[in-house]
């Protein structure tokens, strides 16, 4: 299963194979979701962070995938086993959630579950948190030694260049994505031919996943289901909602392009003609505007994720 409702998980929190798990972190904000754990988070809760345990220290883009090895050492540190159901949660719609299960279940621990609606689903139900921090004996948790299903920059610039070109969402707000804002990459802007498909878009009023029919419209709808999926964000990280969502609507699952920095973008595609040395040209080359969905090119190939 991919959800978790607060009630079945209430209903199953003393079971000894279950590992909840905090995730939640903001941007900008170094240290501030394990201080929002210390004041309070879920019975039984351990808390990893997004940015020293969900990401590796250097490569592409500013959350590069850790070394697979790596990843599960971690993990089984902090008390987590092959055995184990996972339940990652946060307090941001899930997408910080997602990643930590789209890690877990591309590794192939098929235990892992998000739980819906996060923590603001929880308190709604008058369902208690704590202060106290659990402390799990360390555990086995053996995973696959390679990520699959991830395209890096230059496979992906080739795709772009193919007369198959993958539907690319970019999981970003529209702002962002519009380049109207950018508040920690260097470029503003989005991928070349990438459609602007919100994470909020997957998330009912309430906070908790869209059905499963709605979200299998939401995507046909944005050209999912006819041939490759590439989903995009700043970072590899609320893209991975994308892939959640997905897998909830029963769709094929995405590829995912973990790089979206300043490190780890192509340029813009096709590139613009070079002028010839005789005849310099005088007047400016026609940029796109990018003003509708993602249907053209953008004029750069950066953008940041949350």
């Amino acid at each position: 299963m991919s959800l978790i409702s607060p009630e079945e998980l209430a209903a199953r929190i003393d079971d000894p194979d279950v590992r909840i798990v905090d995730v939640r972190w903001y941007l900008g904000k170094p240290g501030a979701g394990r201080a929002a754990y210390d004041a309070g988070h879920l019975p039984e809760a351990i808390h990893l962070d997004l940015d020293g345990d969900l990401a590796a220290t250097e490569g592409p883009g500013r959350h590069p995938l850790p070394e697979p090895g790596w990843f599960a050492r971690r993990l089984a540190r902090a008390g987590i086993g092959d055995g184990d159901l996972v339940v990652p949660y946060d307090d941001v719609g899930g997408w910080i959630a997602a990643r930590l299960w789209w890690m877990l279940d591309n590794l192939g621990h098929a235990r892992v579950t998000v739980l819906d609606g996060g923590l603001g689903a929880w308190t709604a139900l008058g369902l208690p948190t704590t202060t106290d921090e659990p402390e799990f004996e360390p555990a086995e948790l053996h995973l696959a030694g390679h990520w699959s299903r991830v395209v890096d920059r230059g496979d992906l610039l080739g795709r772009l260049r193919s007369s198959h070109r993958p539907v690319i969402l970019d999981a970003r707000a529209g702002p962002r994505y519009r380049g109207e804002v950018e508040p920690i990459d260097p470029v503003a802007g989005h991928i070349p031919t990438a459609l602007n498909a919100p994470t909020d878009g997957n998330l009912a009023p309430d906070g908790r996943f869209l059905a499963p029919d709605a979200l299998h419209d939401r995507f046909v709808a944005l050209g999912a289901g006819g041939g490759d999926v590439v989903t995009s964000c700043g970072s590899g990280v609320s893209a991975c909602h994308h892939a959640l969502a997905m897998r909830i609507a029963g769709l094929p699952d995405p590829i995912l392009y973990p790089a979206r920095g300043a490190t780890g973008v192509p340029p813009a595609i096709p590139p613009p003609p070079v002028p010839s040395p005789a005849r310099p040209r005088t007047d400016p080359a026609p940029q796109c505007t990018g003003e509708r969905q993602g249907r053209r090119s953008a004029h750069a190939f950066e953008g940041t994720d949350r």
